[in-house]
């Protein structure tokens, strides 16, 4: 028994706890498990001042303003730097997150910066910032008191050294103010600059360079960059622009990236947190510059001296900007310049809105002396429509939108009903297809726009189709034309705005004391053209319904210019007075072969089989091409006014 005793020792805990006992105590709890180390919060984006110098910018800043609000950027972490001035004496407000604090500023104080205006930019920048001051992080807003020119100078596009000189204090101004505000950037951007891509900051910042620019687009090859330089020392224009094989493939993008250039202008990006950012300067010139006084090649030339390399980026569409303009034109003749900048970018890409924040006064369209002026457009192309009449609109033209005859819609029982039968062996020169129910619908388009001339009894219409490019200054342009044609007396019918001039070999002729016009000759294409009440009557009185070919290939028919005799003899009467504008003034805003081109006549089906499409467009359709270029000996020089001299001082920007 006792040998049992430590083995009932043993079992008695267990036992007890069965039967009721208190239990033992838990053992003590451990220490609690860490927390996981919260992550780190992203980097706030740099810091970027923003200036603009404003002189005579009424009619570019809604537009440029509205690019700025559009970045896609933090407006917490950009401050605004404007320098313009007014007529007046106003005051220098320095806006601290949201609060102005507003202080006079006499035009002789130090660090006052202007440049002259003589238009209402003040009113305009004022009422901006107030309604986005609240926005930015910082805005520094210098408008100043006259003077309103400079010395030397002839016109608002002039530039004499006085000019240089103070833009060049201003722009160092600018720099400065960004140093002391230890702004990672600064951001250059001038005051009829579009940076249409949103993106612009973000993707320049990426670029990790001292200093770069975007590639700017205008209508011409002209950029805000160059890839050459004349030299410093030898014969001849110091500093100055010089051709080289580099710069169309980049501005052309046949070469895609970012290039190291020698010169950049106009917008650029500076990165002020680079070392040899601190070397560089607008003013005053570096004690070895002896080129041209020039405000961007006295930059650029700084750039070299403190060895930073300027650079140009294309990999993207990033902005737009007008051509430059000679020194004696007038500031008119820039608000045209800038509008047509505006209505170029339309055509592959959405209007370039102006800000949300400012008022635009309504423009004022007129039909620029014509009766009516109508505008054709398939019913199913609210595309080119929409675009069209913001087009006009920006240029003050007010139309008449006709629905075009839309030839995918026609039937056999309709043409029967109209009577309308092919001309007898016509074949497309380029593909030897017959006539397309397109066609048909564009030749009824046009005729019943005839028609309505008549019974309207309209003297002088303008016809122009929904696919046509304006040429810059179209409307002063045209109304010149009209308005010396009228002084001259002459006696037209019909006058070609756009075509495409098939007679290649010879020069047309020019009409007597009326510059920038000529006889017509063989010319595809009714892009545009003005008609007159008898013109219209002839073009109806031939009766083409029962004798059809494209329309224009009926026009230089009516005026005893198509070439194939056997075509002609089925009219009569052709004697239509026909002219064309030399230079021309509408052109198509694609040609066969580029993205975006479209042909709702030739993609289409034979006019008397539905059955049969016509997409012969892509390989055949040379008639779509853009103009071939026109041996020197063929040109129309003699319609056009004398040319400047060599020695005629060009655009310091001019290629």
């Amino acid at each position: 028994m006792a040998a049992s005793a430590p083995l009932l020792l043993l079992l008695l805990p267990p036992l007890l706890r069965g039967c009721g006992a208190a239990p033992e105590p838990p053992e003590p709890p451990g220490p609690e498990p860490e927390p996981p180390a919260l992550p780190e919060s992203a980097l706030l984006q740099p810091t970027v001042l923003l200036a603009i110098l404003a002189r005579n910018a009424a009619h570019t800043l809604p537009h440029v303003l509205g690019c700025i609000e559009r970045l896609s950027y933090p407006k917490s972490r950009i401050a605004l730097w404007f320098v313009m001035a007014s007529k007046k004496r106003c005051l220098t407000a320095f806006v601290k997150n949201g609060f102005i604090v507003a202080y006079q500023q006499n035009f002789h104080m130090k660090g006052a910066a202007t440049d002259h205006n003589i238009d209402n930019t003040t009113a305009i920048l004022r009422e901006w910032l107030k309604n986005v001051q609240h926005l930015y992080h910082d805005v520094e807003w210098r408008p100043m008191e006259e003077p309103v020119s400079y010395p030397e100078e002839i016109g608002p596009k002039h530039w004499p050294i006085s000019r240089f000189t103070h833009v060049m204090k201003l722009r160092q101004a600018a720099l400065r103010a960004a140093r002391e505000k230890w702004s990672d950037y600064i951001l250059f951007v001038d005051a009829d600059n579009l940076l249409t891509n949103p993106q612009i900051l973000n993707l320049l910042i990426a670029e990790n360079k001292t200093l770069v620019a975007p590639m700017l687009e205008s209508r011409s090859l002209y950029s805000n960059f160059w890839c050459g330089i004349t030299p410093q020392a030898g014969k001849g224009k110091k500093g100055y622009y010089k051709r080289t094989l580099e710069y169309p493939l980049i501005r052309e993008w046949k070469r895609m990236g970012c290039f190291a250039v020698p010169m950049v202008h106009s917008t650029f990006l500076i990165d002020l947190r680079k070392e040899a950012s601190a070397k560089l300067a607008f003013y005053p010139p570096h004690q070895d510059y002896t080129w041209s006084f020039d405000d961007i090649m006295v930059f650029a030339f700084s750039s070299r001296q403190a060895g930073v390399q300027m650079f140009i980026c294309n990999r993207e569409h990033y902005g737009l900007l007008p051509m430059p303009l000679k020194p004696q034109q007038s500031l008119q003749e820039e608000a045209e310049n800038f509008v047509h900048t505006l209505i170029e970018a339309m055509i592959d890409r959405p209007p370039v809105e102006p800000s949300q924040f400012i008022s635009v006064p309504p423009k004022h369209p007129d039909k620029m002396g014509f009766d009516e002026i109508f505008m054709i457009n398939l019913k199913r192309r609210k595309d080119r429509r929409d675009r069209m009449l913001r087009t006009l609109y920006e240029q003050e033209i007010a139309v008449k939108v006709v629905e075009a005859v839309d030839g995918k819609a026609l039937n056999t029982s309709q043409l029967k009903a109209l009577s309308i039968e092919m001309l007898p062996g016509y074949r497309d020169p380029y593909s030897s297809r017959p006539l397309t129910r397109g066609e048909i619908g564009c030749f009824l388009s046009h005729y019943y726009i005839w028609k309505e001339v008549v019974s309207r009894g309209l003297e002088k219409t303008l016809v122009i189709e929904d696919d046509v490019r304006f040429e810059h200054q179209f409307k002063r342009k045209l109304m010149k034309l009209m308005d010396d044609i009228e002084q001259a007396q002459l006696d037209w019918e019909l006058i070609y705005i756009g075509r495409k001039r098939m007679q290649v070999q010879e020069p047309e002729r020019a009409v007597p004391n009326v510059r920038n016009l000529v006889e017509a000759d063989y010319s595809y294409w009714t892009l545009g053209y003005a008609i007159s009440f008898h013109g219209a009557q002839k073009l109806i009185g031939a009766e083409p319904f029962s004798k059809m070919l494209p329309v224009d290939e009926f026009l230089p028919i009516m005026y005893n210019k198509h070439p194939v005799t056997k075509y002609m003899e089925y009219y009569e009467s052709r004697d239509l007075k026909a002219f064309s504008a030399e230079p021309l003034l509408v052109y198509p805003t694609h040609y066969t072969g580029q993205p975006g081109y479209l042909s709702d006549t030739e993609t289409s089906t034979i006019w008397d089989n539905e059955t049969v499409s016509t997409d012969w467009d892509r390989t055949h359709s040379w008639k779509s091409r853009q103009q071939g270029k026109i041996h020197s000996d063929a040109q129309n020089k003699d319609a056009l006014p004398s040319q400047p001299s060599l020695d005629t001082p060009t655009s310091r920007d001019e290629l």
